[in-house]
Formats: C-alpha cells, sequence, structure tokens
C-alpha cells in the first residue's frame, strides 16, 4: 500500500549480476518534493540501483514502489510518471535546441499544443532565445545539463531522476543547476539525485551513503555530520569508506 507523501518507497532491494552482490538489499523511502541524495563512489552501485527504480533493469529480489508503481510488474507506469537524466546521454547532438525539446514532449505523450507552448517557455526560462536552431552538440556543456534537466521535467513527472547531471561541469553551472533542482522541488517535483560530488550533498533535504553495494549511512546533511563529528560531507563520506 502506497502512503501518499512517500513516492518512492523500497525494502531489501537486491541486483545480482552472476556471483557479484552489485546492490545489497537496500531499504529507504522519500517523501513528496524532496531533494534526496544518492551518494557513493564510482562503483558503489547508484546507478544500478537507479537502473531497477525507473524500470529498465529488474531487481532479483525486494521490494519498491515507485510514484504507486511496482518496479516488477509497473515499469511502463514508472516510466510515463518520472523524468530521467543521466549524466552520458540526455540529449540529440545533432538534433536543435527545439527539435530536441519538440522530440522528448512527443515520447513523453504531449499534443502538440502543450509542445509549442512549452518550448516556448523554457526557451525564455533558459534564455536560449538566440540559439534556439543551433544544433545541441553545439552549445557549451552547461547549457546542454540546463536544456538536458528542463526536458525532463516537460511532462510534469512527480519524480525526476538525475544520475550525476552535474559531472565534468564548472562549479558556476554547478550551482546555477542546483537553482534549477530547488525550484523544481518547490513546486512538489521530488528530486532523486546522484552525485559523487561531496559538497553537493550539503544541498539535499537528505542524503543516503552507499559503500559496496549496501546503504551504510541516512540523513540529513547536518545530522550525519553531527554523528560523525566532522566539518563537511567530504569527511563524513571518509569515515564510512575507510569502515
Amino acid at each position: 500500500m502506497m502512503n501518499n507523501t512517500k513516492v518512492i518507497q523500497v525494502e531489501g532491494l537486491t541486483k545480482l549480476f552472476g556471483d557479484f552482490v552489485a546492490v545489497n538489499k537496500i531499504s529507504f523511502e522519500v517523501e513528496k518534493g524532496e531533494i534526496f541524495g544518492f551518494l557513493g563512489a564510482n562503483g558503489a552501485g547508484k546507478t544500478t540501483a537507479i537502473k531497477m527504480l525507473i524500470g529498465i533493469s529488474k531487481p532479483n529480489e525486494g521490494k519498491a514502489l515507485v510514484a504507486g508503481f511496482d518496479v516488477f510488474t509497473q515499469a511502463e507506469e514508472i516510466k510515463n510518471n518520472i523524468g530521467y537524466m543521466s549524466q552520458k546521454f540526455a540529449l540529440y547532438d545533432d538534433l536543435t535546441v527545439k527539435e530536441n525539446i519538440t522530440f522528448f514532449g512527443g515520447i513523453y505523450g504531449l499534443s502538440k499544443k502543450i509542445i509549442k507552448e512549452k518550448t516556448t517557455s523554457l526557451i525564455e526560462d533558459l534564455e536560449l532565445q538566440k540559439v534556439t536552431n543551433s544544433l545541441v552538440g553545439s552549445l557549451p556543456l552547461g547549457w546542454k545539463q540546463k536544456l538536458s534537466f528542463s526536458v525532463a521535467l516537460i511532462h510534469n513527472p512527480k519524480i525526476v531522476f538525475l544520475d550525476e547531471p552535474t559531472g565534468g561541469v564548472d562549479p558556476i553551472t554547478r550551482r546555477q543547476f542546483w537553482e534549477l533542482i530547488y525550484k523544481a522541488a518547490s513546486k512538489g517535483t521530488t528530486v532523486f539525485v546522484t552525485t559523487h560530488y561531496m559538497d553537493e550533498a550539503e544541498y539535499c533535504d537528505r542524503v543516503s551513503i552507499m559503500v559496496n553495494g549496501k546503504i551504510e549511512a541516512l540523513n540529513t546533511p547536518k545530522k550525519l555530520k553531527e554523528h560523525f563529528n566532522v566539518e563537511n560531507m567530504n569527511d563524513v563520506f571518509l569515515k564510512l569508506a575507510r569502515g
């Protein structure tokens, strides 16, 4: 049974690749409108966990509800109710800004009228008027990231999953990107973000930290720093990583 304020509910979720346990019995819940940081070093199991939650990889065991839908039996419903942005692929470089927005609006099932309205407002919000008809491949990385995020929200999803969205982006653009995240969360969208930048953990409402496929800590940044008696989230992470 789905609790209305919990948009993600995970219990004992596990993923195996042969004998290798990539995700090991993780359990957590995420509230509506929360910015939830899903942290861990590269190889800790973050991306594998996200793939199960967005309905593109089946768990071996456990339970999970995402936006009220079961990851085992309702993968298509999950995909219709979430947005997703990965560091590696989000937009088509050989389409223009406008064509990318139109294309993804169509994939998400929006009408031509709504796509047209969304395209206009999105381009104005991001101040991309001068590059509307430029190929996305020609844009600076920071602009691409902001456009990718906005496109992931074009169909007003309940949850947006961001898999290391600020990798390789300069600090100023990262800060601007987080302003977009705050804006989305303030409108009630739940933001589930993975990052290996520990300073970004400070921007989240709550943070979970994965080590070797397990969630080893989960709380607000403030409480985690108090618990481990350290000044910043990087030191929390180092203490956990070193066991």
